[in-house]
């Protein structure tokens, strides 16, 4: 009984790790948490997880394939 408890526990955990965020849906968020810091110039891009691009990634999406480019002034 106690291993399929663990078990069950194990997944509940995991399962949000799972989860795939959209690219729009993930620019949105940090886009909402720049604006709470009062940043008044920046770019946000999306680009593929291989494309070189000049700023710092804040975050990927659509698993992996994609990642988010912050780019201040």
């Amino acid at each position: 009984m106690k291993p399929l408890i663990a078990a069950v526990v194990l997944m509940l955990i995991t399962t949000p790790a799972l989860a795939r965020k959209s690219c729009d849906e993930l620019k949105s968020e940090i886009e909402a948490n720049i604006k709470t810091k009062t940043v008044k110039a920046y770019t946000l891009d999306v680009v593929g997880k291989d494309e070189a691009k000049e700023g710092k990634v804040v975050g990927t999406c659509d698993g992996g394939a994609k990642k988010i480019i912050y780019k201040r002034g």
